[in-house]
């Protein structure tokens, strides 16, 4: 690992979030970390098409719904036919 960090010119602690996937790392210290790990190839996945990924993304996404149409009512006056 300190080398990992050695030629990545970044911390232990920051390998360590690395490790984690946590999102306040840059994405250039992940591009680093791959670099020295032989894996920058894998960054093409990254921005990859994701069909089945994209339709749970759509339907987690809330759909606008309709006010409720309101109901009229309309009164007739009756009529004397007389």
């Amino acid at each position: 690992m300190e080398i990992v960090c050695a030629r990545a010119d970044i911390s232990r602690p920051t390998l360590y979030k690395v490790e984690k996937g946590e999102p306040s790392v840059s994405i250039g210290v992940y591009v680093q970390v791959l670099r020295v790990l032989g894996l920058t190839e894998d960054l093409a996945f990254v921005a990859k098409e994701d069909v089945l990924g994209r339709r749970l993304q759509d339907e987690a996404l809330s759909k606008p719904r309709r006010a409720p149409k309101r109901m009229v009512v309309h009164h007739e006056k009756e009529k004397d036919h007389g």
